[in-house]
């Protein structure tokens, strides 16, 4: 039997109805706006369209747009630049470049409420096709941004590429592998967790952004919504990272660090209560659903939000993204606890929907896109997979009756191609899927090539390692998935690095394995 875990400390209905952030009049007129009730107070100031725009959550006949306007993205109250109006935000969706053929328009409200964010959910459109869309404030007009809705449920569909990414502490590098990753010709993009960083930002300690600076402000670790609003600026600061946002439509899921490190359920880390805890993580989840864009299924009431969701690219693949967060059982004391089988890292609610949702598929490929890592590395490792070996072994259990089962995972900050086994104690049983793990975009600096770290290559699942930084492509047909493992030499001194393969890894349809190429 396994449990659900959720908030253990009781809030009252006032301080959840506080905790729940905007109010519904906000948040519907940040998806759509009438006319009548969008009327400036003043006029915008110059420059709203600092943080760039972006595109995500896609379907067949739609798509959610986001912009947020910040003039000065960085001023240190955490307000961009903004005053305390509402600002009513126009948007077109047109099928090229220069709006000559625009299928669809309207109008989103920008509240101070929501940071000034806007999240149109667009309908309307056709399956598989490419579209540009564009928002615009008085006469300022936004960057042109590209997004892609999904093919119809089942249409037939005989390529498809995406890039997954993870890790982005902005402080500790330039973001060059999105300025390469946005001249690809992507279909999607899939973040896996830690888009931002808690911690303070200190010159001579974890600033290695050569040439960088930041205001005393980015010093101390984030607490406040404003604090979480600031950092979130920073990091969409990086030309490159918007330049990406605006080329595809992004998929995304959460880890730790958009709250707090190693956080679980309702559980800190470092000493904070419970009850205190809820009240951060409910600021947490709001400013994540502020800046990046989300559909409405995923704003958090209180310190509860739905992030786990499911998309199918028509008959060819279909994403699960996870939770490992909101749902996990607390950190053992001891391997006993560690070994239980009630132990679950997703709680028996998400197991259930994602295990009827890979059994139950008509997909050829069948993704798992999750922040932790699943492959065993060793019992240590209790904030992966590894911690919950229990439900690891129902999800590898899972995968033998799923077609084609594809684990994407993030947080370790190192490219792993891993072949995951019925059973990891012995290396000889049944291989029942492939983990496909991307290194980090910039967390840790440089990192290394060294293929030394015995805690990983000593495994003979393990096919592919490198503690470079970079991104993971991957494309996918019906008849095989092929991996290419990038990385840069070098992020801290400059944006300007090269781009190189790894490794490169087929996984041929119906024989889980991993064929290297490069």
């Amino acid at each position: 039997m396994v449990h659900d875990v959720g908030p253990r400390a009781p809030l009252g209905r006032r301080n959840f109805l506080k905790l729940s952030g905007a109010t519904a009049t906000a948040v519907a007129w940040g998806i759509n706006a009438p006319d009548a009730k969008a009327t400036p107070a003043r006029p915008a100031p110059d420059n709203v369209f600092g943080l760039g725009v972006a595109s995500g959550d896609p379907r067949p006949d739609g798509v959610v747009l986001w912009t947020r306007l910040a003039p000065e993205p960085l001023a240190a109250d955490g307000h961009g630049g903004m005053p305390p109006d509402p600002v009513p935000v126009q948007y077109q969706v047109a099928e090229d470049t220069l709006f000559r053929r625009v299928v669809r328009s309207g109008q989103a409200l920008a509240s101070p409420e929501l940071a000034h964010a806007v999240h149109p959910e667009v309908t309307g459109l056709r399956p598989d096709r490419e579209y540009f869309y564009r928002f615009r404030v008085g006469t300022q007009i936004s960057p042109v941004g590209r997004t892609r809705t999904l093919p119809a449920p089942g249409q037939p569909v005989s390529s498809f590429s995406f890039a997954s990414a993870s890790c982005q502490a902005w402080y500790h590098g330039y973001f060059s592998p999105y300025r390469h990753m946005a001249e690809e010709d992507l279909d999607m993009v899939l973040f896996l967790g830690d888009y931002i960083y808690e911690y303070g930002i200190v010159a001579g300690d974890n600033l290695w952004r050569q040439g960088a600076s930041v205001g005393s402000e980015h010093g101390v670790e984030i607490q406040t919504l404003e604090q979480y609003r600031l950092r979130y600026s920073l990091f969409k600061t990086d030309p490159h990272l918007q330049a990406v946002h605006a080329a595809a439509p992004w998929l995304i899921t959460w880890d730790d660090h958009e709250v707090q490190n190693n956080y679980g359920a309702d559980e800190s880390q470092y000493g904070i209560s419970p009850q205190d805890f809820l009240y951060r993580r409910a600021i947490a989840y709001r400013a994540f659903y502020e800046n990046l864009p989300l559909s409405l299924s995923t704003l958090p009431q209180g310190p509860q939000a739905r992030i786990h969701r499911r998309f199918d690219y028509g008959s060819l693949v279909r994403f699960n993204l996870i939770d490992e967060r909101q749902y996990r059982g607390p950190v053992p004391a001891n391997l006993d606890e560690q070994y239980a089988e009630q132990r679950s890292i997703l709680g028996y609610e998400q197991e259930k929907w994602l295990y009827q949702g890979m059994t139950n598929s008509p997909a050829t490929w069948n993704v798992v896109a999750t922040g932790d890592v699943v492959t065993a590395v060793g019992d240590n490792n209790v904030d992966m997979w590894d911690g919950f070996p229990a439900a690891r072994r129902r999800l590898t259990d899972v995968m033998q009756h799923t077609r084609n089962p594809v684990v994407l995972a993030g947080d370790v900050h190192k490219h792993v191609a891993s072949e995951l086994k019925a059973d990891f104690s012995d290396p000889a049983s049944t291989t029942v899927g492939v983990e496909l793990i991307c290194t980090s975009i910039a967390s840790d600096g440089d990192g290394s090539q060294d293929t030394g770290s015995s805690a990983w290559v000593k495994h003979p699942y393990v096919r592919g390692y490198d503690a470079r930084r970079g991104y993971l492509h991957v494309r996918m047909t019906p008849n095989e998935l092929i991996s290419d493992f990038k990385i840069v030499p070098w992020i801290e001194q400059d944006a300007d690095a090269p781009i190189q393969t790894s490794f490169r890894f087929a996984t041929p349809a119906g024989r889980p394995s991993l064929e290297r190429l490069i």
